[in-house]
């Protein structure tokens, strides 16, 4: 039997209903994949038992002559933020590091309700703080390109996981760029649709007003095929409008004649590298050739966006890890202790890391008496800005395209002490996120270093289906996708 580890989801699919192989197959190839490359570090925890279960169930269906979701006996795995009802969830930290969580987040309740083979859950940088998955409690993921590289973070074990064959898709967050940084790291596809079209409900929060929950695939095709199953209200996520969910590949295949590419200067100033720049410039040379129309913008508060994020989001983390005090929720401390203050300090002290320190510290500062109209309120202004920014931009243009990273893949401990340079690299995944709209990161070529490089296409808010088809015409007219690490 070929190598079932390369196969998309769509191929997958089509070879179950054709009985080329069983869903039974795809799950056990999975599981010898992640253990052949259990170096990746990629996950903390696994449900083998689970994901046969529920691929036994999808063969004698097939078997059975009866209609199968695109989804069903894949296999999948879950950044380890998302409930799933009797695993651990850690969150990526210590101070969660023995949660069972008691019920299924609404993105894992819709997986299982298509019968998904959840593998089980990845490593992160810790409450999803981070650029390169070196915030663990759990150790670093390796980058399947270049084991001495960081993947990127924070969704890095679920963005590893898919790039070197060990499960179809997975589902990660993106509160600054946590999905679309990595994957372009690891040259896969990474979408982030509009804030609040996937429901965040079970999804352990960083930001709530920040957070958003997309796919990880390999094809924009499986992108697309992952968001039919996930998306849509919620009654336990207010943030979920109550707006149709489309069929997210109908418009695959389309035509790029006419269509209006806007190339933001603001994405291609310094501290974006010149290998970067040349690729996205090739990319979108691409569209031309494809019949699109590309012409320079300005959207002059993008500067601001990393700002903006790093006074916003610590204030909301500092709220939502409060009821993390080793009473309810987290780590507990051994010894005896004054009063309760000196446990809450003993449980967090011991419980959170360095980064996640910094961040509480910075949030809980900036929400502070006499502070918080001076830095929240102020930088949630300057966010409506962006907002409307992008809302005036899209008046014009169908879509933007930039760089998804200002740099490829960096070598393990390179920036790890300098939490500024660190920042730094989320400056054109951030202001998508500050706007709520749609965005994914697509493979579109490798530096001199032999790592991928991803290109970056932002849409107005609920376009996730023009993103989608867009991004799909310029991987059906390359071969960047099909590439893949020798492990």
């Amino acid at each position: 039997m070929a190598d079932l580890t390369w196969l998309s989801i769509a191929e997958a699919h089509k070879g179950l209903m054709a009985k080329d192989f069983s869903a039974e197959d795809l799950v056990k190839a999975s599981f010898e994949r992640i253990k052949a490359t259990e170096d990746l570090n990629t996950f903390l925890n696994l449900t083998e038992e689970e994901a046969i279960e529920a691929a036994k169930k999808v063969d004698a269906q097939i078997a059975a002559g009866e209609t199968i979701n695109p989804l069903a006996g894949i296999p999948g795995g879950l950044k380890d933020l998302f409930n799933m009802k009797g695993t651990l969830t850690t969150s990526g930290g210590l101070m969660l590091g023995n949660y069972r969580a008691p019920y299924d987040a609404t993105v894992v309740r819709k997986l299982k309700a298509v019968d998904a083979a959840i593998v089980g859950k990845q490593n992160m940088d810790e409450c999803a703080c981070g650029v390169s998955n070196e915030t663990s409690y759990y150790g670093n993921v390796l980058n399947p390109w270049n084991k001495e590289n960081v993947p990127g973070g924070s969704s890095g074990g679920s963005v590893a996981a898919v790039a070197s064959g060990q499960v179809m898709y997975s589902l990660g967050t993106d509160t600054g760029g946590s999905i679309r940084q990595p994957a372009a790291l690891c040259g896969v596809v990474g979408f982030k649709p509009t804030y609040g079209r996937v429901s965040r409900f079970g999804a352990n929060a960083m930001a709530s007003s920040w957070d958003h929950v997309g796919p990880i695939t390999r094809t924009v095709e499986d992108a697309a095929l992952v968001m039919n199953v996930i998306a849509g209200q919620d009654i336990y996520d207010a943030t979920t409008p109550e707006i149709e969910v489309p069929d997210y590949t109908a418009e695959l295949g389309q035509s790029m004649k006419g269509l209006k590419i806007g190339v933001p200067k603001e994405y291609f100033v310094e501290g974006v590298d010149e290998d970067v720049k040349k690729i996205v410039m090739e990319a979108i040379d691409k569209y031309k050739e494809l019949g699109a129309e590309v012409k320079e913008v300005s959207l002059p508060l993008t500067k601001y966006g990393v700002a903006v994020y790093y006074v916003t989001t610590p204030g909301e983390l500092s709220t939502n890890l409060a009821r993390l005090d080793g009473v309810r929720f987290g780590h507990q401390a051994e010894g005896e202790f004054k009063d309760i203050h000196d446990y809450f300090k003993a449980c967090r002290g011991e419980g959170f890391g360095q980064e996640i320190k910094r961040r509480i510290l910075v949030g809980t500062f900036v929400l502070s008496a006499g502070y918080a109209d001076a830095y929240y309120k102020q930088a949630q202004k300057v966010r409506t800005l962006v907002i409307k920014e992008f809302e005036d931009v899209f008046k014009e243009f169908d879509v933007l395209m930039a760089p998804t990273s200002p740099v490829a893949g960096f070598k393990i401990g390179e920036k790890v002490n300098d939490p500024l340079a660190m920042y730094a690299l989320d400056m054109l995944t951030i202001p998508a996120d500050a706007a709520g709209i749609p965005a994914i990161s697509i493979p579109c070529g490798f530096n001199e270093d032999g790592l991928p490089v991803g290109l970056q296409i932002m849409g107005p808010q609920f376009e996730e289906s023009r993103v989608l088809k867009v991004a799909h015409a310029y991987e059906q007219a390359t071969e960047w996708h099909k590439r893949h690490p020798e492990l």
